[in-house]
């Protein structure tokens, strides 16, 4: 069963709340971060993205950035910005996009979950990201940032989140830059913060990693270490455990994972479009933009045009968790057999498109030529089919699911 537990958290004050708080790390880029950042010494992205404190960012030595985030860190607490909880609470955690409310309870996991399969995962790590923000965290000695776990939804925790959530006025409560309400409760009863520990216990056998692989993986590694280190370890010290925000499965929301591709393989757009036809039922359509509207239904821009794409039945099977993937028909029978893009992890041909950005983003990078020629808007992948998957021990294709609304960095860190 699950091992979630109350700690002791490191919060903004209320009122510099909405200056600290910020994006998570790997959604923006980093002059994004300097444009956010700008005249803003209290923002997070002063230590998680600490790059942004030098003239040159994309010249300075990753040991720099480590050391810079330390020197940040240890001045937002010494000014305050940061301040430790006298005693361990969960927190909840909600967040309200386009009238979708989804409310999460932030606690810390264990590491020993992660290795022995209590917590599920559903996509492989990239090693390059993952040593970086074990580094950040090794520097740090803190998780900065939570990562976003979801669990099958269990009624009695459900109870109590809707208790509080309707009757006691939140500790934050604001909308951020992307226009997400932001609300966080802290659980100050004790009875309250054993009955969830306990709930997870005996009602949760698993948890899901929906959205930070990198992180978890990071932290699991540096509790794993310090482990190794530590001769009269016990079992109970905080490095063994580290923050994420836990989402009940049927409040979850995955929105379409898009791809443009720079080139057709030097094929014509008439011979592309013939071996498409092997594998896709191909409908020219008389829309501004195409967007699928059921599972193994594609839209595809090339050349000014919209078309609609059904698969071929011989091309999915809904009995395999895996290739009943829309992503996985596209990877397996375009990008790999008609434009041989053969690893979507290392290649440069084929960019990623969260949906959050709107169909029209994909036309206009096409349209805008910059070695695009083609893009994909696909059918989002649904939670089902990602529990499905991490149940089965399977991993999904890279960039299978973009959850929206993102978690905010800063209204609470973990020290370890």
């Amino acid at each position: 069963m699950a091992i979630v537990k109350p700690f002791k958290g490191l919060r903004p004050p209320v009122n510099i709340v909405e200056e600290l708080t910020c994006p998570p790390y790997d959604i923006i880029t980093t002059q994004d971060a300097i444009d956010i950042a700008e005249n803003n010494p209290k923002s997070l992205l002063h230590i998680t993205k600490s790059e942004i404190d030098f003239k040159n960012a994309s010249l300075v030595d990753r040991k720099d950035i480590y050391i810079k985030a330390v020197e940040n860190f240890k001045n937002f607490k010494k000014n305050n910005w940061l301040e430790s909880d006298e005693n361990p609470h969960y927190y909840i955690y909600a967040q309200t996009k386009n009238e979708h409310t989804q409310y999460g309870i932030v606690g810390i996991a264990s590491c020993e979950d992660y290795y022995n399969g209590i917590i599920k995962k559903h996509e492989l790590t990239i090693p390059v990201k993952e040593n970086d923000r074990m580094k950040l965290m090794e520097y740090l000695n803190a998780n900065i940032e939570p990562v976003f776990f979801t669990y099958k939804a269990v009624k009695e925790i459900d109870k109590i989140v809707n208790n509080i959530t309707r009757n006691a006025k939140p500790e934050y409560n604001f909308t951020s830059l992307d226009n997400t309400k932001q609300q966080f409760w802290i659980i100050e009863d004790d009875e309250t913060n054993k009955e969830i520990e306990n709930l997870f216990d005996k009602k949760v056998p698993y948890t899901y990693i929906a959205d930070g692989h990198h992180r978890t993986a990071a932290a699991a590694r540096i509790g794993l270490e310090k482990k190794k280190e530590n001769h009269n370890h016990v079992g109970d010290e905080s490095y063994n455990f580290f923050m994420a925000v836990h989402f009940p499965d049927n409040q979850l929301n995955i929105i379409d994972y898009n791809r443009v591709v720079n080139d057709l393989n030097n094929l014509s757009k008439k011979d592309f479009l013939n071996k498409l036809n092997t594998y896709f039922n191909i409908t020219k359509m008389q829309t501004n933009i195409y967007k699928p509207k059921k599972l193994h239904e594609f839209g595809m821009y090339i050349d000014g045009e919209w078309y609609k794409l059904n698969a071929k039945e011989h091309v999915y099977d809904n009995n395999d968790p895996i290739k009943s993937l829309d992503v996985t028909i596209l990877s397996d029978y375009v990008l790999n057999n008609i434009l041989n893009i053969t690893d979507l992890r290392t290649t440069d041909r084929c960019k990623f498109i969260g949906g959050v950005k709107g169909l029209m983003e994909l036309k206009k990078m096409v349209d805008a030529g910059e070695n695009k020629q083609v893009a994909f808007a696909l059918y989002p992948a649904s939670i089902p089919q990602l529990i499905k998957i991490a149940d089965s021990n399977n991993i999904m294709p890279p960039k299978t699911t973009w959850f929206e609304p993102k978690l905010l960095s800063g209204l609470v860190v973990y020290e370890l």
